[in-house]
């Protein structure tokens, strides 16, 4: 319990908590301003953190106890190391070889305080022991005051002109502290006793001390604006909170007092019990943190951001390597997110045709999205004005710059959606960033939409860079898988031109005729296949087909289907529609159904039936092979699906999906994937129907150049 605020003692009691206070607000802002700029120092973050327990342990045990002396014994050691630090970083602590000595003599005496301590406790209630002790003490006080001053004075007046004006705070505010402790002990000496006034007012003087410190580290007139770091200003909000909790504490407490009985202490209790319950709920809950932190920002700081942590902090993000790593998509994601404290996020990324769908997520797996997540005229209106949405206005009915015509309804439904961030590299759409609903949801304003413009414009320059470099790795891997078919064609070819040759010879020297039919039938056999074989391998790089036909899907998917027929029936089961001709090219299409069914088996478990069910859509003819293996994901569908030399199986090229993909579009076509991991994938190929493959052609000429792809 506080003594009374209207008398010395009381006084005394809140002077050296307020003290004690503003040394740890000192403390922690100094400690924070040197590891941020790296500045050494340490010395006097630590002094201060002494001095304040120092103070505190005055303010509730009085100036003369043990705990205090020994406390206050501590702080004037911290104090004499910080002087040496700033002789040493003066760069005179190896020519004034003085200061040395003098600081051991200092420290000496000043650790006699333990000892006259001890003597006290042993001793002090002998006659005149007390009064004996209590002298040496003050005594002592007296030398070690004495010394500090003198090396206070030689610290400031040895130092060049240049450089006095980063000491001048610092020596004023350590002089101040010693020379109160001067006056303070020489009146004690004098009257035998430390007078009590003294005493309460030596806390307004440990009070002007850390400001005086303060000023000094603000170094120069240009610094003398308070504008210390935003992780200070929350941890000395904090403190200021527990400070005002501390008095609000006090006050309640000698209120309380007054009333006396058990209905004070009751009271007291209860107050207390309410205070803890509601600070263990409160304080753990990240909301209430975010928002303090939008609460600060707002009303405390011109900026809501600290650019230099933001921008460092964007880095990190973007620059982390390693197998641990989040793949680049989603560490896009993650580096805006982060700006506007963001628990989740999409990535839309361009594709063939200019239609927006996903490439990554990061954090949000509840969020349905469609194969086409916007349709192409949404990226011709973020490239044209690369406006950032606000979706919170979109639902409450506000049209800035015509958006509603482009956000999609699923987007607009989802609650948890909350922004909308265009990636734009040299005027061109290369992604789109969807933010999720913060734990503070809070109205974005200009210097949001500054920042997050300028972070997007980045982000666009890596992806598209990332792009260019997937580009060439995959021209270099192509260029080396045509060396080496060019090497397998003039072997096939040779060996064809071989066995040709050879069957021509035969022809003319066999003389046993069974013999020579069987040869001739074989051997031409043999060179109708290597024939075939090398114009199929001719073809590879080139999307064209030679021509056109009316065919009949269900035919050439039985056709194929019976290829895969096993010891223990069929793998493959065909579902048709009549009347459902299709214009394609029919080994193309053979070719095309084959690598699907081949994908979809290798997918499954043994057993599992794969189904190819043949129907019509639209103006399209539809052929969808159907499995219920292990699905892809969507990083895997979109960034390495289709793209060759990646397989999955051993010793594979990769490159069945991307030709089957490349065939269809050849024929006019598109091929779309739907996937789920764990449940199937489902590919769907397009072709025209014969019926409307005029209306096709003169409408717009080839028809869906492009592959899309929906993951769930």
């Amino acid at each position: 319990m506080t003594g009374n605020p209207f008398t010395w003692d009381g006084f005394g009691q809140w002077t050296h908590l307020g003290g004690a206070f503003s040394c740890v607000l000192l403390a922690v802002w100094m400690w924070q301003r040197e590891r941020r700029d790296g500045i050494g120092g340490h010395a006097k973050v630590l002094a201060l953190a002494i001095s304040a327990a120092w103070l505190l342990v005055v303010s509730v045990m009085g100036a003369m106890s043990g705990p205090a002396q020994l406390f206050e014994t501590l702080r004037n050691l911290a104090w004499l190391a910080t002087i040496y630090q700033l002789f040493a970083r003066d760069g005179r602590h190896e020519s004034m070889r003085p200061v040395r000595p003098v600081l051991a003599a200092l420290v000496f005496v000043e650790l006699m305080q333990p000892v006259l301590l001890f003597l006290t406790m042993r001793f002090g209630s002998l006659p005149g022991a007390a009064y004996m002790i209590f002298h040496l003490s003050v005594m002592f006080r007296l030398l070690v005051v004495t010394g500090a001053l003198v090396l206070v004075h030689n610290l400031y007046a040895g130092t060049m002109p240049a450089l006095r004006g980063g000491l001048r705070w610092t020596c004023v505010a350590l002089a101040l502290l010693w020379g109160y402790d001067l006056n303070y002990y020489t009146v004690g000496y004098l009257d035998n006793v430390v007078p009590r006034e003294l005493s309460a007012l030596r806390g307004l003087a440990a009070i002007a001390f850390s400001g005086l410190l303060a000023a000094g580290s603000l170094r120069g007139r240009a610094d003398m604006r308070f504008s210390p770091s935003r992780t200070v200003a929350f941890q000395s909000l904090s403190l200021l909170v527990i400070g005002l909790y501390l008095i609000v504490m006090v006050g309640a407490a000698e209120s309380l007092s007054w009333m006396g009985g058990d209905v004070g202490q009751l009271t007291q209790l209860g107050f207390a019990f309410a205070m803890t319950v509601l600070c263990l709920l409160a304080l753990p809950s990240g909301r209430l943190r975010s928002w303090l932190k939008v609460t600060v920002s707002k009303h405390f700081f011109q900026h809501r951001y600290d650019y230099r942590s933001e921008w460092q902090r964007f880095t990190r993000t973007i620059g982390r390597g390693g197998t641990s790593a989040l793949p680049l998509h989603e560490r896009v994601v993650q580096a805006v997110a982060d700006i506007t404290d963001s628990s989740s996020g999409l990535l839309l990324v361009t594709a063939d045709r200019g239609e927006l769908v996903l490439a990554s997520r990061w954090q949000w797996r509840t969020i349905d999205v469609p194969a086409e997540a916007m349709p192409p005229q949404a990226a011709t209106y973020f490239e044209r004005d690369g406006f950032i949405v606000d979706l919170d206005e979109l639902r409450a009915g506000t049209d800035h710059r015509g958006e509603t015509a482009i956000v999609p309804r699923w987007l607009v439904d989802d609650d948890s959606a909350w922004a909308l961030v265009p990636l734009l590299h040299f005027d061109r759409l290369v992604g789109l960033v969807v933010l999720g609903r913060p734990a503070v949801a809070r109205k974005l304003d200009w210097e949001d939409f500054d920042l997050l413009r300028v972070v997007g414009q980045q982000l666009a320059s890596y992806l598209a860079e990332h792009a260019g470099q997937v580009a060439l790795l995959e021209a270099s891997r192509f260029d080396e898988f045509n060396r080496r078919i060019a090497f397998v064609m003039h072997d096939i070819k040779n060996l064809a031109s071989q066995l040709s040759l050879l069957s021509r010879n035969a022809e003319r020297h066999a003389d046993n005729p069974a013999f020579r039919s069987d040869m001739l039938v074989t051997l031409h056999s043999a060179a109708d296949k290597l024939n075939t074989l090398l114009a199929r391998l001719s073809r590879y790089g080139s999307s064209a087909v030679a021509r056109f036909e009316q065919i009949d899907p269900s035919e050439v998917a039985r056709s194929v289907a019976t290829r895969y027929v096993g010891p223990e029936g069929p793998q493959v089961y065909v579902t048709d529609r009549p009347d459902c001709a299709i214009v394609a090219h029919r080994e193309t299409l053979e070719q095309v159904l084959m690598h699907l069914i081949q994908n979809a088996i290798d997918a499954s478990q043994n057993g599992m039936p794969v189904i190819v069910t043949i129907g019509a859509d639209g103006l399209h003819g539809c052929i969808e092979v159907i499995d219920t293996g292990c699905g892809m994901s969507a990083e895997f569908v979109r960034n390495k699906l289709f793209k060759p030399f990646v397989s999955t199986k051993p010793g594979g090229f990769g490159i069945g999906a991307f030709e089957a993909r490349e065939l269809v579009k050849a024929m006019r076509g598109r091929l779309d994937v739907e996937s789920r991991e764990g449940l199937g994938s489902r590919f769907v190929v397009r072709l025209p129907l014969v019926v409307a493959a005029d209306l096709l052609e003169t409408i717009g000429g080839p028809h869906g150049h492009s592959a899309s792809q929906k993951v769930a």
